[in-house]
């Protein structure tokens, strides 16, 4: 399950975005000043960053610029979430590296297609450098997990395939449109490198990838 951590100063956005977040399936860590999300970096570990950028004491474009400049996590996804929706500010947020911006109020489920395209996308990157570290080892010497590489609705289209499913029952089972199945089946044949349905599910079988 991919952890997001929510990096805001004001509770009632930290309990929404939780709320419904952790319905779609994330696992979510939150934090009300930077030094809380420090602490959390540390001992937790965390696939993506919604970030306030103004906060009391350290602001969110200070802590995007160290995180950048820390080797551990200078790849982690960021997205800020933020009432400074001036043109300059999206700018300078892009420049010190975030991966996203967006401005509140915001819409929540346009917000959740943003998070699943900036995790589908490290999750790609994190692939190709594994499958080189393989290759480079041998496949004795390096394990791959996977389930890290799914985000959490294309985790459960995946059960719902291999539970015999086709894309309109799955779409009525998620509460979801069929045109937005297909997309997470056509994300899931790239992320597995197979062709059809018979391979997807054969190759979640043999890599024990369903819940």
């Amino acid at each position: 399950m991919m952890t997001i951590l929510i990096l805001d100063d004001d509770p009632s956005i930290r309990s929404s975005l939780k709320l419904y977040l952790t319905e779609i399936g994330f696992n979510i860590e939150e934090s009300d000043c930077v030094k809380k999300a420090w602490e959390i970096l540390k001992t937790k570990k965390i696939d993506l960053i919604l970030c306030d950028v103004i906060m009391p004491q350290t602001d969110g474009f200070t802590f995007l610029s160290e995180l950048r400049l820390n080797s551990k996590y200078c790849s982690l996804p960021v997205i800020f979430l933020t009432a400074r929706g001036l043109t300059q500010d999206r700018i300078f947020g892009y420049k010190i590296g975030c991966d996203s911006y967006i401005s509140k109020p915001f819409n929540i489920e346009e917000l959740v297609v943003i998070i699943e395209n900036v995790l589908n996308r490290y999750a790609l990157l994190r692939l190709t450098i594994e499958k080189k570290q393989k290759n480079f080892l041998g496949s004795n010497n390096i394990k791959i997990d996977l389930k890290e590489n799914f985000t959490p609705r294309e985790q459960s289209v995946l059960n719902l395939v291999v539970k015999g499913l086709m894309n309109k029952q799955i779409a009525t089972n998620l509460n979801i449109s069929i045109r937005i199945v297909e997309k997470y089946m056509s994300r899931l044949f790239i992320k597995t490198k197979t062709q059809n349905r018979t391979e997807l599910v054969k190759y979640a079988l043999e890599n024990n990838l369903t819940e």
